[in-house]
């Protein structure tokens, strides 16, 4: 009776393991990039839809870099 924790089984599992991790991996960057892409498009829309509010944003950026010590 083959041993259950034989080298070669261990092997094939860590494989196995490391490929679905992989892919997993991958598909998690995809769906990242996807929501990253349509969140700068959201930020776009809203800066055109309201001028006001992103000329207000964007002062109040400058104005944290300004502070900003290094």
């Amino acid at each position: 009776m083959p041993d259950p924790e034989s080298p070669a089984d261990t092997a094939q599992d860590t494989r196995d393991t490391r490929d679905t991790q992989s892919e997993t991996d991958a598909a998690r960057r995809r769906r990242r990039a996807q929501f990253l892409r349509e969140l700068a498009e959201a930020r776009e829309l809203r800066d055109r839809v309201q001028p006001r509010r992103a000329k207000a944003a964007r002062l109040r950026h400058a104005m944290r870099m300004r502070t900003f010590r290094w």
